[in-house]
């Protein structure tokens, strides 16, 4: 066997020795601190160098001086290893501390501080975590506004169900004693409440389809301007009876592709808010046409503009504005309460159809005054 050969062998053996050692070193500390690590690892190399330095010179017939300073110098690299291993230890292990109570905040919802604290492998965990307590924040808000909506939308139902049912009572009650002075009328106005209460169940029930992502989009080629002079038609006898001119213009032969009761029910529904908002002698028009990647359907009324505030809100479940409270008169609206519900379905079938609804004021610099209006705006991309 030759000198080299020997050598190799002594040196792995050695190796192999001290690095099973080390694992099994390892293995019995691994629920420790990673200091503990960290210090086998700074041990186990310098231990293997000692050992292998050690054996050899054994072999090779050296002086007990030599082999005292040969045990000196690896004494000393191991001491210095040692060191070094324990201070970038306690290091780690403070910055392991610090993302843990990184970590902590964002559970706790407090915001975390970036910047460049430790090494790029922590620093990407700390902007991980900083991109987790945005969005964690983002849903809190979104929650926390959902929230607010189910109690509005639920205090509204309530008093939009509350009132038609104390009014059906009391005419009931007023046909069973036989003092209704006009039966006929008292009939029609139950009527009118009855069919009030079930559009707002229907409603209710179209928008739990929505948030349920139950809303199936049947997609099919579309005449917008039949589509346009239906949804005016439907409404006509609502824009007579609150004596508000229905208007619309189309280009001939404007198409588009997509889901014919979804989008009928967008329209309605905006032509209905229009006409309840716009006051007498006021006008509701609505308009069509072509724009890049689809089609722009715009529904343009004079209620007198939106402050920025209320313009936010004005698509989430059961908000109203004050004035949409309550219905001046109960029979004439029986089309028009839908107790805040209506942009919030316009804006679901919008965007089952992959679509886009805004709303922006118009007229006078687009400042709220009696003089102004608010345009909604819906753009159905293409289909593919």
């Amino acid at each position: 066997m030759s000198d080299l050969t020997e050598i190799w062998l002594v040196a792995a053996g050695s190796g192999v020795t001290v690095g099973l050692l080390g694992l099994l070193a390892g293995w019995w500390l691994r629920h420790r601190s990673l200091r503990w690590q960290l210090a086998i690892i700074a041990v186990a190399t310098t231990l293997t160098i000692l050992v292998g330095v050690q054996a050899i010179s054994r072999r090779m017939l050296i002086s007990d001086h030599d082999r005292s300073v040969a045990l000196i110098v690896t004494t000393a690299a191991a001491l210095v290893s040692l060191v070094v291993a324990v201070a970038l230890s306690g290091a780690l292990v403070r910055w392991s501390r610090s993302l843990r109570e990184d970590v902590r905040r964002v559970g706790d919802g407090d915001p975390v501080v970036g910047g460049r604290r430790w090494p790029t492998e922590f620093q990407g965990l700390a902007d991980e975590l900083a991109l987790a307590h945005e969005r964690l924040a983002e849903a809190r808000g979104r929650e926390q506004r959902l929230e607010e909506s189910r109690r509005e939308l639920v205090s509204w139902v309530s008093h939009d169900l509350r009132t038609p049912l104390a009014g059906i009572r009391v005419m009931a009650e007023a046909l069973e004693d036989s003092i209704a002075t006009d039966p006929a009328r008292y009939h029609r106005q139950i009527r009118g409440e009855v069919d009030r209460m079930v559009q707002m169940v229907d409603d209710l029930f179209e928008l739990s389809r929505i948030h349920a992502g139950q809303l199936v989009v049947a997609r099919q080629p579309i005449v917008v301007g039949d589509l346009v002079s239906e949804a005016l038609a439907a409404a006509e006898p609502v824009a007579r009876a609150r004596q508000v001119t229905l208007g619309g213009e189309v280009p001939h032969g404007l198409q588009v592709e997509a889901d014919p009761a979804g989008l009928t029910r967008v329209l309605a529904n905006l032509i209905v808010n229009g006409i309840r908002h716009t006051p007498s002698d006021g006008t509701v028009h609505v308009a069509a046409r072509p724009v890049e990647g689809g089609v722009e359907l715009a529904v343009t009324d004079g209620c007198g503009g939106i402050p920025d505030t209320e313009r936010e809100r004005l698509f989430e479940v059961g908000y109203r504005g004050s004035a949409a409270r309550t219905p001046d008169n109960p029979l004439q609206d029986v089309h028009t309460s839908r107790a805040g519900l209506g942009l919030a379905i316009v804006k679901g079938i919008v965007e089952a159809h992959h679509g886009e609804v805004t709303v922006d004021n118009v007229g006078a610099d687009a400042v709220p005054t009696s003089s102004t209006g608010c345009r909604f705006r819906v753009l159905l991309p293409s289909a593919g």
